[in-house]
């Protein structure tokens, strides 16, 4: 487990401005760009962690905030470093994302803390799965009933890395809600 982290930074495009956050007695302090804010803890009404790589990235999590408003922030797990390296940030994302879930439960909040994505597109994406699955049934059933063998060896293979790399996705991203207490492991690097 990674030590607490008080301030948090990333570059979410290469070409865009740095996002700051400082954990601090007040609440959440951000900046991105000229703006900034502050976010006391008991106003932050949503918290939603997610698993959501990238190409170039295949271990992203993501943080999203809300507040009172309805004002929104998004806390990336990865950085920009160069056009072509996104450089992950494990320890000090996971220490700052648990350090804000301390300090908003020490400030009495009644944050809605959700895990995984929205129940519709959560839905959807294993109704896509199940279809792909379906497809790739089919394909691999006529390559072996016409004795394609490299083509049925080619189907398995794609099936196997198809059922591995979103298999996971859809795993860690099933909707559910969490406490304070019980932070979804799958959800932190």
């Amino acid at each position: 487990m990674a030590a607490a982290t008080d301030a948090y930074a990333f570059k979410a495009s290469l070409i865009g401005a740095a996002q700051q956050f400082e954990l601090t007695d007040d609440g959440l302090v951000w900046r991105i760009g000229p703006k900034s804010g502050l976010w006391p803890y008991a106003t932050i009404a949503k918290v939603r962690l997610s698993f959501r790589p990238v190409s170039m990235q295949s271990q992203r999590f993501r943080t999203d905030l809300e507040d009172d408003s309805g004002a929104r922030l998004r806390i990336l797990s990865t950085t920009w470093q160069t056009v072509a390296l996104m450089a992950p940030q494990n320890d000090a994302y996971r220490g700052f994302v648990l350090e804000l879930h301390r300090r908003m439960q020490r400030a009495g909040s009644r944050a809605e803390l959700i895990g995984g994505l929205p129940p519709a597109i959560h839905t959807a994406a294993l109704v896509v799965v199940a279809l792909v699955a379906a497809a790739m049934t089919g394909l691999l059933a006529r390559a072996v009933a016409t004795g394609s063998w490299p083509g049925a060896l080619f189907i398995a293979g794609f099936a196997a890395l198809f059922g591995w790399q979103i298999g996971g996705f859809i795993r860690r991203n099933r909707p559910r809600r969490y406490d304070f207490a019980n932070v979804p492991k799958d959800l932190l690097p």
